[in-house]
């Protein structure tokens, strides 16, 4: 495109000549400075969205799964004791299925958390509580201990293991409303009584003992813990 002049009386005015080329595309024409705009904005909304990612990938718990720790032990009669825990790290829970002789299960919840133990005997129609003591800590821990290194079978040599008997007498008076109790306890027994128990020396030729329940650790010790109803 060629530019003109042309002169008139009293100015010279411009006008434009073409030379008989093609005139200039409007693509050509298209404005820097919206370019730019569009540009910065597509970035801020890029950066928004990994933001938001990150912060939602943070927010949500990281899960870990339930695992099980199976033990084989004999008893004192040389009979093989089948038990099986279930461990929770994230809730700091282990509970424990003990299987009679008679195919009969009992479950024991060690509830870290909250410093307690609940034993929900098969034979019975109650829950019994009581708080955990510096040497259930340390059995429980045993493992939580094995557990973490992922070990799953445990085979406890009899001659090794030391056996212990715990009486707990029942407070009959003290009786529990399982609403108020954490959910890992009310799960446990919503369709039961729950009574509180307490360490005591033994029931004393008077008083019967209604059933026992024993317990093996990963660190061979078994545990008979056997229950009573204390007088009112």
């Amino acid at each position: 495109m060629v530019r003109c002049w042309k002169r008139s009386e009293n100015c010279l005015e411009e006008e434009e000549c073409t030379d008989g080329g093609p005139e200039e595309s409007p693509l050509f024409h298209f404005p820097h400075k919206a370019f730019w705009v569009s540009l910065s904005a597509c970035l801020l909304l890029a950066i928004l969205a990994l933001g938001l990612t990150g912060h939602f990938g943070r927010s949500q718990p990281h899960t870990q799964p339930l695992q099980t720790v199976r033990f084989t032990v004999s008893d004192q009669t040389g009979a093989l004791i089948n038990q099986s825990a279930v461990v929770d790290q994230q809730n700091d829970l282990v509970t424990f299925s003990v299987t009679s002789s008679l195919n009969q299960t009992s479950t024991v919840l060690f509830d870290i958390k909250h410093s307690l133990i609940c034993y929900k005997p098969v034979s019975q129609e109650s829950c019994f509580l009581r708080k955990m003591e510096q040497s259930d800590y340390k059995n429980v821990n045993s493992v939580l201990h094995e557990s973490a290194r992922k070990v799953s079978q445990f085979q406890l040599s009899g001659n090794e293991t030391q056996r212990q008997m715990e009486f707990l007498g029942v407070l009959a008076a003290s009786q529990v409303n399982v609403s108020s109790l954490e959910e890992p306890l009310q799960a446990l027994c919503q369709d039961r009584s729950v009574h509180w128990t307490r360490r005591t020396e033994g029931p004393g030729k008077q008083r019967l003992v209604y059933f026992c329940i024993d317990i093996c650790f990963p660190s061979n010790i078994c545990v008979s813990v056997c229950f009573y109803y204390l007088p009112e």
